[in-house]
């Protein structure tokens, strides 16, 4: 990788993307194999918002490397508040060998990268989530071979998570279609970037707003929550926003005939997904899961060797 750090998906290339998918199969096929690849390197973990898959997937990961991680929750660090991000990168840097950030604000991570001279790896922040685009495409590869020219629909609030997978349906030649309502697009500067990088494959980026016309033709359908953390005000009024866009048997069947659900959890069953979706054949959603482990062990291998 040309880039010292993991902000964004922007951050590497198609070739990039590809090379890391085959060192997260063939450490998912081997784990014996990449034992000692981090021996004795350390992991600042720094959580301002709390995640099952994100803690539990970079914590054995980088032990499965051959490394150790440290947990930092509020309670240790609250970024730009009692502590300057700054200071605590310069600290950091001196006592471990790569930071993985959770947290609110995207320019906390920029900022965390540009002071600190050891690798960032954003575990997510209110405008991206580049693992778990990693891991998605990393599932969708496993399930349909060749990605270029799939069709990936995703249903719901433009988010973060939403803005990923333009970014890496982008990168990868794979066409991603937000399905959203009026007022919850994903982000213009995000949309426009993904626009700009869809040029070099052919990828075709398109927002829609009715959900049977997004998923028409779509190899794979993603849903997120309708209410992410801190929307937690806002999430009674959403619910009557975002009925319409529950991904349920009836949208699925709008899809292609082997179209895969996906979904990056925690779910809210009965809201944006029903029982009878996310628990069907063609559900992936805990492959996804497990796929985290693997994507940021290679991220971390690749930054951290």
């Amino acid at each position: 990788m040309k880039s010292t750090d993991f902000l964004s998906i922007r951050d590497v290339s198609r070739d990039e993307i590809l090379e890391l998918f085959r060192i997260a199969l063939d450490m998912k096929a081997d784990r014996s194999k990449y034992a000692d690849a981090l021996k004795g390197k350390s992991l600042a973990m720094i959580f301002e918002k709390p995640s099952l898959r994100t803690r539990t997937t970079f914590d054995i990961g980088i032990q499965q490397l051959g490394g150790y991680s440290l947990y930092l929750s509020p309670a240790e660090i609250s970024l730009g508040k009692r502590e300057s991000v700054h200071d605590v990168a310069k600290n950091l840097e001196r006592m471990v060998q790569g930071i993985m950030i959770r947290t609110f604000s995207h320019q906390i991570v920029v900022d965390m990268a540009k002071h600190a001279s050891i690798p960032i790896i954003n575990g997510l922040t209110d405008y991206s989530h580049p693992c778990q685009a990693m891991a998605e495409f990393l599932t969708l590869h496993e399930a349909k071979g060749e990605l270029k020219g799939l069709k990936l629909t995703y249903v719901g609030d433009g988010n973060n998570v939403a803005h990923s997978l333009m970014f890496a349906g982008a990168r990868l030649g794979v066409d991603v279609t937000v399905a959203c309502p009026k007022g919850f697009e994903p982000n213009v500067k995000a949309y426009e970037d993904a626009m700009a990088d869809a040029k070099e494959t052919g990828a075709k980026i398109e927002v829609v707003y009715d959900p049977f016309e997004g998923v028409k033709g779509a190899d794979a359908v993603y849903t997120d929550v309708w209410a992410s953390m801190g929307q937690e005000a806002e999430a009674a009024e959403r619910k009557k926003v975002f009925r319409p866009f529950q991904v349920n048997e009836e949208l699925m069947a709008a899809a292609n005939k082997d179209a895969i659900f996906m979904h990056c959890l925690p779910a809210h069953r009965g809201d944006e997904v029903t029982d009878g979706v996310i628990d069907a054949p063609t559900s992936v959603v805990f492959q996804e899961a497990e796929n985290r482990l693997h994507a940021q062990k290679a991220i971390m291998y690749e930054l951290m060797k």
